[in-house]
C-alpha cells in the first residue's frame, strides 16, 4: 500500500477509533494566526521540487538559512535593547550588559529624540529619558559610547523620523576620536513606513519621510560601507496586532517600496540590496514562527531575484534581527516570562536569525532592571550553548509539519502582497488606511481569542492566581535626570558659535526644499556645528511640515 492508502487507512481505522472514545482537547487546532493544524503531517503535505522549495544553506532560496554553515561558524550577535535616562546612565548599563556577555549595542532613545524634540521642549518635559536615553546633541552620543570601541562593536539604533541625525552623531563621535566613518558597524532602524502603519512616531509628511529615508540608503551604502542603514521592520507590525502572516506580507512590502524608491534614484539593485536588513517579532508558538521566518527568507530571495533582477548571493539573502514578542508577556506572575522568551528566543534560533534580543521578564511592568536584563542574556546563552539548536543546519528543515507551515504562511503573505501591489505599492496602501485596518482587525481577533480561552495565556485566563506573590523588582528611572540633562543642553548651547549653527540649519533648509540633492551631508554639517536634533528638525518642520494621518476607522 502506498503512502496515501496508508495515512488513509491510519485515519479511519486508528485515529478515528481512538478520538471517539477519548475526546481532544479541544474541537479545532488553530495558531495564533488561524492557521487550522491536522493532526499529523506526512510526505504527502510537503508539495514541489526539494532543490527548488527547500534547497541547501547559503544558497537560493535560502530556506534553510543564508549562510552554508550558520551557527557552526559563529553564534548570532547577541543584543540587549537598551537606553534610559541620561547618556551615563546609559553607558554604564552598556557596559555592565557587555560585562554579561552581550555582544552587540542596541540603544534606544525616549521619545522626545524620536520626534525631533529638544529635552527643553515643552511638549518633551514629562518624557526626557523614560523611555530611552535622551540623545539631542552629539557630545550625548560620546557620553554613551565612552570607553566602548566603536570600529570593534556593532552598534544598533532603533530610531526613525530623525535617524540621519543619529547617525550623524555617531559618525561625529567618531571622527572626535580619530577614526574614519568607514569603520562604523550596525544598524539604524529608518523605517518610517511602519510607523504610519503601526507604530505612528513619525514626523513629516509620507513622502518627504520617505526621501529622507532613501537618502540615508544612499548616502551610507556609498560611504559607511559596512552599515546597515535600514532595519526593515515587521516587529512593530506585530506587536501592533497583526499575525504572522501579516508581518511577514506588510514587512516584504515595506522592503519592495524601499528597494524601488532607491532603484529609481538610478542606484544599481546590486549595490545597495547587500546592506539592507530586517527585524521581525519572536512569539512563543515555536513552529509557527519558524516556518515565519524561512517562508520570508525564501520570499525575499525570490522578490530580489524576479521582480529587481539582483544577480549577487547577497542582495537575495534576507539578514534579520529578532526580538522577543513584547506582547505575549504578562504583568501577571511576571517571572513566568522567563519560559516565554525562552521558547521565543528558540524559535527565533532555529529559524536562523542573525541578530536576537531577548526581552526582559519585568517588560510588561517597566523598563528592565539590571538583574532582569542580564537573565535576558543568559536566556540566549543557554539556547547557544546547551540547547544543541546550533549544532546543525536548520534543524527543523525537513519536518513535514513545518514544511507544510512553511508553504501555508508563504501563500498567504503572497495574496497580503498581491492586493499592496495592486492598490500601487505600500505608500498608496497606506494612504488608504489598508494595512492599519488589517491590523487593527487582526488584533481583534487575537484578543476575542484570548478572552474566550480559545488561546490560552498563563497566569491570565488559565492558572491566574490573583494574590501572586512575586518578587519582581520594578525599575524606575530617576526623576534628576532631566535637570541633568536640560543643564548639559543649556551648557552645549552657550559654547557654540551660533553664527556657525545659524548657517549650517539654513543649508539644511536649502537641501529639503530640493528634493535633488541628498539630506545627510547637510544634517551631518549641522550635527558637526552643534545644531540639537531639536533645531535640525524644527528647520525640516519650517519646509516639509508636519503630517497628521487620516481617520480610517
Amino acid at each position: 500500500m502506498d503512502v496515501e492508502g496508508r495515512v488513509k487507512e491510519w485515519e479511519e481505522k486508528v485515529y478515528k477509533a481512538w478520538v471517539s472514545k477519548r475526546k481532544e482537547r479541544k474541537q479545532s487546532f488553530i495558531t495564533p494566526s488561524g492557521i487550522t493544524v491536522k493532526p499529523l503531517y506526512t510526505p504527502l503535505d510537503v508539495k514541489g521540487d526539494y532543490m527548488e522549495k527547500i534547497g541547501l544553506p547559503g544558497e537560493y532560496p535560502f530556506t534553510r538559512g543564508i549562510y552554508p554553515n550558520m551557527y557552526r561558524g559563529r553564534i548570532w550577535t547577541i543584543r540587549q535593547y537598551a537606553g534610559f535616562g541620561s547618556a551615563e546612565d546609559t553607558n554604564a548599563r552598556f557596559r555592565k550588559l557587555m560585562e554579561a556577555g552581550q555582544t552587540g549595542l542596541s540603544m534606544a532613545f525616549d521619545l522626545p529624540t524620536q520626534l525631533g524634540l529638544d529635552p527643553d521642549n515643552e511638549l518633551a518635559y514629562t518624557e526626557v529619558g523614560v523611555v530611552g536615553v535622551s540623545m539631542f546633541h552629539w557630545k550625548e552620543m560620546d557620553i554613551v559610547m565612552n570607553s566602548i570601541p566603536l570600529d570593534k562593536v556593532s552598534t544598533s539604533m532603533t530610531i526613525n523620523a530623525t535617524a540621519i541625525e543619529l547617525l550623524s552623531m555617531l559618525v561625529a563621535t567618531a571622527e572626535s576620536r580619530g577614526l574614519d566613518k568607514s569603520v562604523l558597524d550596525g544598524t539604524v532602524q529608518n523605517d518610517i513606513l511602519k510607523e504610519y502603519i503601526a507604530r505612528k512616531n513619525f514626523i513629516y509628511p509620507p513622502e518627504q519621510s520617505m526621501r529622507y529615508a532613501i537618502d540615508l540608503i544612499e548616502y551610507s551604502y556609498k560611504n559607511i560601507p559596512k552599515w546597515h542603514p535600514i532595519s526593515i521592520s515587521g516587529y512593530h507590525i506585530r506587536e501592533a496586532g497583526a499575525d504572522a502572516v501579516l508581518e511577514v506580507a506588510f514587512t516584504l512590502a515595506d522592503g519592495i517600496e524601499y528597494v524601488r524608491r532607491t532603484v529609481e534614484r538610478g542606484i544599481p539593485v546590486d549595490d545597495f540590496a547587500p546592506t539592507l536588513s530586517f527585524f521581525f517579532a519572536g512569539y512563543t508558538n515555536i513552529f509557527e514562527e519558524v516556518a515565519k521566518f524561512r517562508a520570508a527568507r525564501r520570499m525575499w530571495a525570490k522578490i530580489m531575484k524576479d521582480w529587481f533582477n539582483a544577480k549577487k548571493t547577497d542582495s537575495m539573502t534576507l539578514k534579520f534581527h529578532t526580538q522577543t514578542g513584547g506582547a505575549e508577556l504578562t504583568a501577571q506572575q511576571p517571572e513566568i516570562n522567563i519560559i516565554r522568551t525562552t521558547l521565543q528566543a528558540l524559535a527565533a534560533v532555529l529559524g536562523g536569525t542573525q541578530s536576537l534580543h531577548v526581552n526582559s521578564y519585568d517588560e510588561a511592568l517597566a523598563l528592565p532592571s539590571e538583574k532582569a536584563a542580564k537573565i535576558a542574556i543568559r536566556v540566549q546563552q543557554i539556547v547557544a550553548y546547551e540547547s544543541g539548536a546550533t549544532e546543525t543546519v536548520d534543524p527543523l528543515g525537513g519536518s513535514y509539519y513545518i514544511e507544510w507551515l512553511t508553504d501555508e504562511i508563504e501563500e498567504r503573505a503572497w495574496k497580503v502582497i498581491q492586493k499592496i501591489e495592486e492598490m500601487g505599492g505600500m505608500m498608496k496602501a497606506i494612504e488608504k488606511g489598508y494595512p492599519q485596518a488589517e491590523i487593527a482587525e487582526s488584533a481583534y481577533r487575537l484578543q476575542k481569542r484570548i478572552e474566550e480561552g480559545d488561546l490560552v495565556r498563563v497566569g491570565v485566563n488559565l492558572a491566574y492566581e490573583k494574590d501572586w506573590i512575586g518578587t519582581t523588582e520594578v525599575f524606575r528611572v530617576n526623576p534628576e535626570v532631566r535637570e541633568r540633562v536640560l543643564q548639559r543642553l543649556k551648557k552645549y548651547r552657550s559654547e557654540r558659535d551660533e553664527i556657525k549653527v545659524r548657517d549650517a540649519l539654513n543649508e539644511v533648509r536649502k537641501a529639503a526644499e530640493n528634493s535633488q540633492v541628498n539630506m545627510f551631508p547637510y544634517i551631518l554639517n549641522a550635527i558637526k556645528a552643534g545644531a540639537t536634533v531639536g533645531e535640525i528638525s524644527g528647520a525640516l518642520r519650517e519646509v516639509w511640515g508636519t503630517y497628521k494621518e487620516p481617520i480610517i476607522f
